[in-house]
């Protein structure tokens, strides 16, 4: 029997050991997208999800949500608008669902082995950006039917969220996007409304001419008054028999978490306000017998660099873009307020291993029985073994968005109607369109860059 309950947990130890995190994951995706390959980034997210293209969708299962979520960013970037919406929307439904559903096995998954063994739960502005990353690609194949229904998506989802208190930055753009698209359908009410969402965000210098439009030179608001400035009323395009182009530039990636190890000591400093006596207590004797010296956790790796605005021009024209949205500030800005709390986490499973290895190790004692000698070095073994097999399986949770852009930038512009190319550099990436407009219509160019 003893000899049995050490196969036991020598084979769980080699099932365990070496268990991959999310970031093996997508490595060779992001690997692809920073040599400037997106075409190879997809296939191997194909891979990930275990599908033979782009065009077919694998189910909802485990994390191929979030893993969808990555290969529609991708697929916007080539402009492949249609299928990168499909995809979008697939996640979006996979995410809410792993959001709001739970069972007990998987509290007991996160509480002993490691976090990334339960369901999915993205971040406030992650379930944010998925609405406005549709309405994106709605607006790019002039859809605005389909992007009325992803702004009344979000419009829900930030009504949810300031419910619960949760407050982003990330709202602005969406909101800019939604009064876009309520503005081009002819419903004028609904655009001032999100028009006034997102300037309480940012103030959005390319708003100052289509509000002269939509208010006719009236006072509607401190906000929208201050940026229209007095300038009074202005022709829409459509009057002056010109079309109108919007410009949106996604550029750089956010940082991808990584898994680290924490030296005990110090985890214990950084969790010092928030650990109960109790578990301080239990992790500082166990550090003090040597059964334990660092906690894995992941963390967010470094920024991958400066970004310069990216540059715009117009049939050999340059014409100014505007920072609009600062994506990786909003992720640094949320890891930090949830990192004390993960590292407590990962705390607390290092105690429930060392608990669970003593346990493993008193119950093969016993079943040995006291007539062999052999019983305690059986016992042992058997704990060891245990507190080794789910530390190797405490994977750190590194799972996230990893395409998403660090930064967009934006511009909004009338022209003459015609053919036009339109010429976006940003990341030492080069994307031309080439544009035939007809007078009175609206073109939206999605243009990004990943590396």
């Amino acid at each position: 029997m003893a000899r049995r309950a050490l196969f036991v947990v020598v084979a769980a130890l080699l099932v365990l050991t070496g268990c991959a995190g999310h970031e093996s994951r997508v490595k060779m995706a992001l690997d692809a997208l920073d040599q400037g390959q997106p075409e190879l980034a997809v296939g191997a997210l194909n891979e990930e999800l275990d599908v033979a293209s782009k065009d077919d969708v694998p189910p909802l299962e485990g994390d191929n949500a979030l893993l969808l979520l990555d290969r529609a960013t991708i697929l916007q970037s080539i402009d492949d608008y249609q299928a990168s919406q499909r995809d979008f929307e697939l996640a979006d439904k996979g995410i809410e669902l792993l959001d709001f559903s739970h069972s007990a096995a998987d509290d007991v998954g996160r509480y002993l082995f490691s976090d990334d063994s339960g369901p999915y739960r993205a971040p406030a502005f992650e379930k944010l950006l998925i609405n406005t990353f549709n309405m994106m690609n709605y607006l790019a194949r002039r859809d605005l039917q389909g992007a009325r229904v992803e702004a009344r998506r979000l419009a829900v989802m930030q009504s949810f969220l300031k419910e619960q208190g949760e407050t982003t930055s990330l709202l602005g753009l969406g909101s800019y996007l939604s009064g876009y698209t309520f503005e081009k359908s002819g419903r004028p009410n609904e655009a001032l409304i999100s028009y006034e969402e997102a300037l309480a965000y940012d103030d959005y210098p390319s708003l100052r001419d289509p509000l002269r439009v939509l208010t006719g030179g009236e006072s509607k608001s401190p906000r929208i008054d201050a940026l229209v400035g007095g300038a009074g009323p202005l022709p829409s395009a459509e009057q002056e028999g010109k079309s109108e182009v919007l410009v949106l530039v996604g550029y750089g990636r956010v940082p991808q978490k990584k898994p680290v190890r924490l030296p005990i000591g110090l985890a214990l400093t950084a969790v010092s306000g928030i650990i109960s006596p109790h578990d301080q207590a239990k992790a500082n004797e166990l550090a003090a017998k040597g059964l334990v010296t660092w906690v894995n956790f992941p963390r967010l790796a470094k920024a991958r660099g400066t970004y310069s605005l990216p540059t715009l021009t117009i049939d050999g024209r340059p014409h100014a873009l505007e920072h609009a949205l600062d994506v990786e500030a909003e992720v640094r800005r949320e890891w930090e307020e949830r990192e004390p709390t993960i590292i407590l986490s990962a705390i607390t499973r290092m105690i429930t291993r060392i608990v669970a290895s003593e346990a493993v190790s008193a119950g093969t004692n016993a079943a040995a029985g006291k007539k062999r000698n052999g019983g305690g070095v059986v016992g042992l073994l058997a704990g060891l073994a245990t507190s080794a097999a789910l530390t190797a399986a405490d994977t750190p949770d590194t799972r996230s968005w990893t395409t998403l852009p660090s930064n967009f930038a934006i511009s909004r512009l009338r022209l003459p109607p015609g053919q036009h190319t339109i010429v976006v550099r940003a990341r030492g990436m080069t994307k031309t369109y080439r544009l035939t407009l007809k007078p009175k219509e609206f073109q939206v160019v999605v243009a990004t860059a990943l590396r």
